[in-house]
């Protein structure tokens, strides 16, 4: 039974059913569940906030729009993404880094424009911020910092101009919402002092102690500076809609309030773009004092230009570096590479995006003078297949989305056959020319960026994450509110069904909704219920004959624990390299970055999470260097900072001098006590395997210990005779061994094994470090790995991530649970540099369950990990 099973048992055996386990397994579904019914709810609420107002009265609203007020709406946009530049600018200040402003201006508007329009999974801010900093040389906790500073400013900058407007303005919003003006004025004002208490604290940077957690609180500069920042932000996003609104005798203060309100229920709701809660809100908080189908009219180009506009800018500022590709110049070059880091996930938003104008322009009339021009050219069964087809084209898009931000090949080829299908029978069905212009710009970023999609995958193979199908669940329930609203006066019949006509504009638009649905619910089916396709097996004989052709190639060392036949093994498309991994509850675990041929790394990450994901598990890497956080970010994975690996440069290892007086004095002690040092070449070790055994068992039964596993190796005779030992005798008795792990590069050599007989004498644990490191020297090796101290040089830092916190708390007070400080102090005397090491985790899983599988997998279970 896996270790994570046992815990389960546990839970459930101590205290009868778990809910709170229950949702800690199944978080992601539950929550996207919710959303959807919080989505359902608000759609009927629209549905009876406008039970008064008809399409065309919004169509005409639409239309009376003056071109100045959609000028100034611009011009606010403008000034609204410029403030939210600065938020990553200050963010970035706050950690102490300096970045260039063009690549930063280029990943914060990216990230707006794509979290704004999508604002779900891996189409986040956060996900596009980690794939484009990485790139520019920020490790995975100054972005996490970076998220969690635009994150923390936007919600209380909102709170904060919320609450003092409602404190100027109550008596006049007050009647709007059917609150007591002295009701909102208390709910204002305590969260203004609040607000104002936390900036006092902090005034001077102070430090916050919570528990075993610090929080470094920004001084009252960064504090001002970002209030101010959020204020301009939210006062010209206000005033984007305000200025699209009719003239009213509501006043800007009294709207900022609402929209504030609005925004932030929007984002609470979990709902992408916060589709159809701000609206609800902005209609009933206005719907009194203003024409409801005017409100409705302007939200629809609220939503054009603050939203979708920006990604529009985006796709093309990206596709201009990708036109440019033939300038040499430094700046270009940076510039183009961040924007291939970015174009995918843009291309998905918009692949995503236009996927529900599609289906939301299939249940909405077509114009009477395009149908009349139509009916003269066209037969009706052209018109009404041309409308059905382009709503299930719609629906594709949707479906390609996911796979162009995985960068497939499929995607690509899907997205850009149903943007020039769409954009075909766009035409055809309703002469929509801006609906043809939006496909036609998809295409040309689609080309534009051709050679980013190069992943062969199949996109059939690609089974829809929870938030995806979420996702096409609201675009599906979204279609259905618009044609009830609509078509609201049309009385329904199963004749409608039948009903074929030029002018029979609902027939259409309920045939469009039952194709999506159908198709909709299959894609759901196929997804939730489908086998895994991909099933973890133990490495075969000839699999791990494969896996060591390529390890004896390279220069990781610690690549012969595949030897160990532990593990099942991922060959690439090639066969030239390798992940080795472990399941271990719901985890998917691979150990250290690939192996073998670099070329081949970013694919088997993707197929990694991919088949992970197909077994209905998380993908997890343990112990990746920082060279695989950026494939690692491409895939949609979180990356947590484990430790430090400690590694000796052999070329400047001399015995002399100061600093390396203790070890001499430790070595001279142990040749005194007799110990002499000896290298077992690996055809000789079946002589002293014996001798070895009885060291390893007495070692065992000393520590009170069982053998580990996955990323320790453990004493098997094959293992141990499959590399040199390194071995300490006395009296002429073998009283030390380490087995040595080389390849033939001769880059880095370390050890695994080293075990020693109770009455071994005292220091011969530094002895036989040190001979080794000689050995290896000798033969030419240029580095020793002495392996990882576990949450080692986590950051202390106030303003660091929690996970960084809780580890640096656990590594200065953890003694009685783990040697982390002893670990790191005896593997320091060698004057090795540290290289840091990282957990990476899929699908923004919990890093501690996906650490607590990894500690199982290694430790044997749970029974493992509680003995030493």
């Amino acid at each position: 039974m896996s270790g994570h099973g046992n815990l389960e048992n546990i839970e459930e055996t101590d205290g009868g059913f778990s809910f709170r386990g229950l949702f800690r397994r199944y978080r992601t579904p539950l929550l996207a569940a919710a959303s959807l019914v919080v989505f359902c709810l608000v759609g009927y609420a629209i549905m009876q906030l406008t039970n008064e107002v008809r399409y065309d009265d919004v169509v005409g609203a639409l239309a009376a729009t003056r071109p100045s007020a959609i000028l100034l709406a611009l011009f606010f946009t403008a000034l609204s993404f410029l403030a939210l530049i600065f938020y990553d600018l200050n963010a970035i200040e706050y950690i102490g880094k300096k970045l260039p402003f063009p690549h930063v201006a280029l990943t914060a508007f990216s990230a707006y424009a794509v979290g704004n329009t999508a604002g779900f999974g891996a189409l986040s801010g956060g996900a596009i911020r980690y794939r484009a900093y990485t790139r520019l040389g920020l490790s995975p906790e100054d972005i996490g910092r970076i998220i969690a500073f635009v994150t923390l400013s936007f919600g209380l900058g909102l709170a904060g101009v919320a609450a003092i407007a409602l404190i100027v303005i109550a008596d006049e919003i007050g009647p709007l919402i059917g609150v007591s003006a002295f009701l909102l004025r208390l709910i204002a004002g305590s969260i203004v002092a609040i607000l104002g208490a936390v900036m006092i604290i902090g005034r001077d940077g102070r430090v916050l102690d919570l528990g075993p957690v610090a929080i470094r609180l920004p001084d009252s500069r960064t504090w001002s500076r970002q209030f101010l920042v959020t204020a301009f932000d939210i006062a010209a996003s206000a005033s984007v809609l305000y200025v699209l609104l009719p003239q009213t005798a509501i006043g800007w203060p009294v709207f900022l309030a609402v929209y504030a309100i609005a925004v932030g229920l929007g984002v609470l709701s979990h709902v992408p773009a916060g589709l159809g809660v701000f609206e609800t809100v902005i209609i009933a908080s206005l719907g009194s004092a203003v024409n409801i189908d005017a409100v409705l009219g302007s939200l629809v180009l609220y939503r054009l230009v603050y939203h979708v506009l920006p990604l529009l800018i985006a796709v093309l500022a990206v596709s201009a570096a990708e036109l440019r590709r033939f300038v040499d110049h430094p700046a270009a070059s940076s510039m183009r590479r961040i924007g291939g880091r970015l174009m995918p996930q843009l291309l998905s938003a918009l692949a995503l995006l236009l996927g529900v104008m599609l289906v939301f322009s299939s249940v909405t009339p077509t114009p009477d003078q395009n149908l009349e021009f139509l009916s003269n050219y066209l037969p009706l069964s052209t018109v009404e297949g041309a409308h059905f087809l382009s709503s299930l084209l719609g629906l594709a898009l949707v479906v390609a989305a996911r796979g162009l931000g995985q960068r497939l090949d499929g995607a690509w080829w899907v997205a850009v056959f149903s943007a020039l299908a769409a954009l075909t029978l766009s035409l055809l069905k309703a002469i929509a020319l801006v609906e043809a212009a939006f496909l036609a710009f998809l295409i040309f970023g689609l080309f534009v960026s051709r050679r980013l999609f190069t992943r062969q995958a199949s996109l059939l193979n690609q089974a829809l994450t929870a938030s995806w199908l979420m996702a096409i669940a609201v675009i599906v329930v979204g279609a259905v509110v618009i044609l009830l609203f609509v078509y609201r006066d049309v009385e329904y019949s199963n004749q409608l069904w039948w009903q074929f006509e030029f002018t029979a504009e609902a027939p259409r638009g309920l045939r469009a909704v039952l194709g999506i649905t159908i198709i909709s619910s299959a894609i759901a089916v196929f997804s939730l219920l489908r086998p895994a396709s991909f099933r973890p097996e133990p490495a075969t004989d000839e699999a791990l004959a494969r896996a060591v052709e390529i390890v004896v190639k390279q220069d990781n060392a610690d690549a012969n624990l595949v030897r160990m036949g532990d593990k099942s093994i991922m060959f690439s498309e090639n066969g030239d390299a390798f992940i080795m991994y472990g399941r271990q509850g719901r985890s998917w675990i691979a150990l250290f970055d690939p192996v073998g041929d670099h070329r081949a790394v970013q694919e088997l990450v993707w197929r990694f999470v991919e088949a992970a994901r197909a077994a209905g598990c998380r993908a997890v890497f343990y112990q990746i260097s920082p060279a695989l956080l950026s494939h690692c970010a491409d895939a949609g994975l979180r990356a947590f900072k484990l430790g430090e690996l400690a590694v000796a440069d052999l070329r400047t290892f001399e015995m002399k001098g100061g600093k390396w007086a203790n070890l001499r004095q430790t070595a001279s002690r142990a040749q005194r006590d007799g110990l002499e040092f000896a290298v077992v070449e690996p055809q000789d070790v079946s002589s002293v395997i014996d001798d070895l055994a009885a060291v390893s068992t007495a070692w065992l039964e000393h520590h009170n210990a069982k053998e580990k596993g996955f990323s320790l190796g453990a004493f098997d005779s094959d293992y141990v005779s499959s590399q040199p030992v390194g071995i300490l005798k006395k009296d002429g008795r073998i009283v030390a061994f380490a087995n040595i792990l080389v390849t033939e590069s001769r880059q880095e050599g370390t050890i695994d094994l080293m075990r020693f007989s109770p009455d071994a004498p005292k220091g011969s644990m530094d002895f036989l470090f040190v001979q080794i490191m000689e050995y290896l020297r000798g033969q030419g090796f240029t580095h020793f790995n002495l392996g990882m101290a576990p949450l080692s040089g986590m950051s202390k830092r106030e303003a660091a991530p929690v996970w960084d916190r809780i580890g640096s708390t656990v590594f200065e007070h953890g003694e009685r649970f783990y040697n982390f400080k002893g670990l790191r102090a005896f593997k320091s005397k060698f004057h090795p540099h540290w290289q840091p090491r990282y957990l990476a985790v899929s699908g923004g899983g919990n890093p501690m369950i996906a650490l607590m599988d990894a500690t199982f997998l290694i430790g044997g279970g749970l029974k493992g990990v509680v003995r030493k």
